[in-house]
């Protein structure tokens, strides 16, 4: 089955391809989704409004972020703005409901993740039928000028579902100062706008996906190069074992930065990111604290060769790092026990790739072909994690969006995932989903 789904998705990427090549239709492209048009603007204060230019100006600085995912919700319908254009407010949200159903093997979640494959099989969970409201999402956006200190922005953003089950969470809440960012908002070392777009509210396996409360410098050095560094709080998970170690609170912040060439505005860009972590575990035979250093290198790019295609790919590796990846986020694995030195740990290598294609056959209609990857690369096996130890799992994903409206989407989704360990044993499951969202 490993080898039939991985044709087949690398049969859809050419089918792309080939379409690209053929193509001779409309060349518009479709950035995130359709142009997003409609608002009803309130002024506030004394004078004349502004020009319609200056309007739409403000509107783009909604989207104008180095840290966008798709899947974040468009500029609201309603706002607030000052005739002087120094002050500009937004409340709004996308309501998101996805059915989807399992077979071959059900995911326990409602993001699909490969490391959550089931790898010995279930006879009562062989088909799963599920529902999510998974991206549903409130915020709130403030952008203003002020004459003393310059620009400013602040944001908030709560999400209703998460992988497991529906409940609400803060998932951003941040304040901007010019190239200042303090507060709860995507590590520096992500790149969610190099991200394809899916139905899965989770995305590739091997994405950099870590939000955690910072502060961080960003600066558009030139109109092409953008530098960024952030001193972040970390989210350690290091295994215990007992009578032999056990994971230490945090000593230390991590430390990201990147640097990015880009063009096209933002919509086109090449970054390479890096963080270093400190990790620190408990020796209980020695009856002695270690420290270790983690690192991670991230390489990512969205770019459009043609006009109707765009290109998302990613290769991360480092050690120490899984509580930062998502397939390994729901696993303890920054640390690792040695095998052959009790009471030792060390941090172990893993190294994680996706590659998307998206073309836009209209600027309503766009279909998405992506194939992912994330191994676990111990350097030997470890005590105390046994011999169903993760070793890879693979993540494909082919869907198409149309947007009847441009606040309405509606998709449908293919997912493949697939999961081996250390003693070989494997299994892989399939998922096909439908999406409604409307952003308002």
């Amino acid at each position: 089955m490993e080898i039939s789904a991985r044709t087949i998705l690398v049969s859809l990427s050419f089918i792309g391809i080939y379409s690209v090549a053929a193509y001779a239709g409309d060349s518009s492209t479709t950035p995130t989704g359709p142009g997003d048009t409609s608002h009803k603007i309130v002024y506030i204060g004394n004078g004349d409004d502004m020009s319609h230019e200056t309007q739409n100006q403000i509107i783009n600085n909604f989207y104008y972020d180095q840290f966008r995912h798709f899947q974040d919700p468009l500029a609201p319908y309603f706002m607030l703005m000052s005739k002087d254009g120094k002050l500009a407010m937004g409340i709004g949200g996308a309501v998101s409901v996805q059915g989807f159903y399992d077979w071959g093997g059900s995911m326990p979640t409602t993001g699909f993740i490969p490391y959550n494959i089931p790898v010995s099989g279930n006879v009562y969970s062989s088909h799963r039928y599920g529902t999510s409201i998974a991206g549903t999402t409130l915020f709130a956006r403030v952008f203003g000028h002020a004459d003393r200190f310059g620009e400013y922005q602040l944001y908030i953003e709560g999400k209703f579902g998460g992988t497991s089950s529906n409940y609400f969470k803060l998932k951003k809440a941040y304040m901007s100062l010019n190239d200042w960012t303090l507060g709860y908002a995507s590590s520096t070392f992500s790149d969610p706008a190099a991200q394809p777009p899916t139905v899965d509210p989770q995305g590739p396996n091997a994405e950099v996906s870590h939000i955690s409360v910072l502060l961080r410098w960003m600066h558009t050095m030139h109109k092409n190069f953008v530098a960024a560094l952030s001193v972040e709080t970390p989210d350690l998970q290091i295994p215990e074992l007992e009578n032999r170690y056990k994971g230490c609170s945090a000593y230390m912040p991590d430390f990201a930065g990147f640097i990015q060439y880009q063009w096209d505005g933002i919509d086109q860009h090449v970054r390479l990111s890096g963080i270093v972590r400190g990790l620190e575990y408990r020796n209980l035979v020695q009856a002695q604290n270690k420290k270790i250093t983690g690192w991670g290198a991230h390489l990512s790019t969205v770019l459009k060769p043609v006009a109707p295609l765009k290109v998302y790919g990613a290769v991360n590796v480092g050690q120490g790092i899984g509580s930062l990846m998502n397939d390994l986020q729901n696993s303890t694995m920054d640390l690792i026990g040695k095998v052959y030195e009790q009471g030792q740990m060390y941090a172990p290598l893993s190294l994680g790739w996706y590659a998307g294609l998206q073309y836009n056959f209209s600027p309503k209609v766009f279909t998405t072909i992506m194939f992912g990857e994330m191994r676990f690369l111990p350097k030997h096996q470890s005590t105390g994690m046994g011999n169903d130890l993760y070793k890879y799992g693979l993540y494909g994903a082919a869907n198409i969006f149309w947007y009847p409206t441009s606040r309405l989407a509606l998709a449908a989704e293919y997912n493949y995932g697939y999961r081996r360990d250390f003693d070989t044993k494997h299994h892989d499951v399939n998922r096909i989903s439908l999406l409604a969202k409307y952003s308002f």
